[in-house]
């Protein structure tokens, strides 16, 4: 996917996304991050179709994201919001199996393939023993995981999160950028997320995109985009960088 000059804006006044330009590349873990109200979320919003551009372009496969039609662009992208609201009662296997409507018509009864997709997402997310629960009876971790449950069986490409581990406590924050790891390593999954911890991103990418005021500052790996002075220039914070052997690079804040 590239983004090509994109404009932006929510009131017709703020540029909330100032001439971005970028390039996703397939099969790794792309993680943007920045300050509040940088424009890290609308950048994903125009990945997926939920936001139009002003100006400029995003395309896909060389193509205008406006070319798709919306069952097609849905068997290319997924994308998982930061909060999801549906009846508590709704099973896990019946929520995922909305995932399939890209898959299906009127005249298309449930097929085995279906069926197999429901089955392999709830197995990549380690739901298969809940999938006749209600909602309501999981944990927040594992509600999130449905949503990517859901997201997997739609079959795409491209899995886009936004910040999918707020208001998860540490234990499932961990859980699910490991599952995130998991499903970019044994399945090839292209991933874009939102997130707000920095080290997080560090860990877990393979490329970062660094916001700040509608632009990007700074993109790669995360070791040449990370560093004190662009945490300095973007976040106004003074920090250390540390290595270990178990962690690898991470980043301690000391002052203002």
């Amino acid at each position: 996917m590239e983004i090509k000059q994109v404009v932006v804006s929510h009131d017709g006044a703020t540029r909330h996304l100032n001439a971005v330009s970028t390039a996703i590349p397939k099969g790794k873990v792309t993680t943007i991050i920045g300050p509040n109200g940088c424009g890290k979320s609308t950048l994903l919003s125009v990945m997926s179709r939920n936001k139009k551009p002003l100006e400029g372009q995003a395309t896909l496969e060389n193509r205008d994201l406006v070319e798709y039609k919306s069952k097609e662009f849905a068997k290319k992208l997924a994308i998982v919001y930061q909060q999801n609201d549906i009846p508590s009662d709704l099973t896990v296997e019946k929520l995922v199996m909305y995932g399939r409507m890209p898959h299906t018509s009127l005249f298309k009864k449930r097929a085995e393939e279906d069926e197999e997709a429901v089955t392999w997402a709830l197995t990549c997310t380690n739901l298969l023993e809940k999938r006749h629960n209600d909602l309501s009876a999981l944990s927040g971790g594992e509600r999130q995981r449905v949503w990517i449950a859901m997201a997997l069986a739609q079959k795409s490409e491209i899995l886009c999160l936004d910040e999918p581990t707020t208001y998860l406590d540490i234990y499932y924050q961990l859980e699910l950028l490991e599952l995130v790891k998991q499903l970019n390593e044994q399945y090839g999954l292209t991933i874009v997320m939102v997130l707000h911890d920095i080290n997080q991103a560090i860990r877990y990418s393979d490329h970062i995109i660094l916001m700040k005021a509608g632009k990007i500052i700074a993109e790669g790996a995360p070791r040449d985009v990370i560093t004190k002075e662009v945490i300095k220039e973007v976040y106004g914070v003074n920090s250390v960088f540390h290595e270990d052997e178990q962690l690898g690079l991470y980043m301690m804040p000391l002052s203002i």
